[in-house]
């Protein structure tokens, strides 16, 4: 397979971090974004590079759009990984909390799709990673109506999306995820164990990143072997 230029957010643990090691594996670049970029600097790989970047930061998109410009003018694959969860009850949450996670988690995906869109082939594939607890009908948490809320707004807008590029591409999709065995997982619900590994969700986002777009656009895969 051709090698193809990908960016990920959200890279310095879990789902994201084992992206960024299996693209980079299969001989892919990839353009690694996260506040820390530390852990993706370790891994030592040439065709990594790794930024120190933050979606609630303007400036910071610059630094993104200078990068594909000078050094790849093309991407192929954008998947939109990093996100904020909050366990909180309604009652306790305040304006600035909502803010910070729409701010991440719907707004950073918004701007940074909107950053790499011209970069972007017909056959481009953006991924968003969204959550079970955005999905109408599914079954919700209490303590998370900043989380679920905004995942459920990503999947309204890559519908929305996937509309408007219908005719030049890219394609866009959303992973709705259940519960995965992450370091966020753990900071939020301390005392639950998902059935599902980092490392083993990565590799079916991987493996969708680069072939779910020839049959699905504009669509919401539920990706969960349990409830959550």
């Amino acid at each position: 397979m051709k090698s193809k230029n990908i960016i990920i957010t959200g890279t310095s643990r879990g789902i994201g971090f084992e992206l960024v090691h299996l693209f980079a594996n299969q001989g892919h670049n990839v353009l690694a974004l996260s506040r820390n970029a530390q852990p993706v600097n370790n891994l030592h790989f040439e065709n990594i590079t790794s930024l120190a970047f933050d979606l609630c930061n303007s400036e910071d998109y610059k630094k993104v759009e200078d990068f594909i410009k000078s050094e790849w003018n093309h991407v192929d694959i954008l998947i939109n990984n990093a996100g904020t969860l909050l366990n909180k009850p309604f009652a306790e949450t305040t304006f600035q909390d909502f803010e910070n996670v729409y701010r991440t988690n719907v707004f950073g995906v918004s701007e940074m799709t909107r950053l790499v869109l011209p970069f972007m082939k017909q056959e481009g594939h953006v991924v968003t990673i969204s959550s079970m607890g955005g999905i109408q009908g599914s079954m919700k948490f209490a303590g998370l109506s900043a989380y679920s809320s905004s995942k459920g707004a990503v999947i309204t807008l890559t519908e929305l999306l996937a509309e408007e590029y219908k005719e030049t591409g890219p394609q866009f999709n959303v992973l709705a995820l259940g519960a995965v065995q992450t370091e966020m997982l753990k900071e939020a619900f301390p005392e639950y164990q998902a059935p599902t590994t980092a490392l083993e969700m990565a590799g079916y986002i991987f493996d969708f990143s680069l072939k779910g777009n020839k049959y699905y656009n504009g669509k919401v895969l539920q990706v969960s072997n349990s409830t959550p």
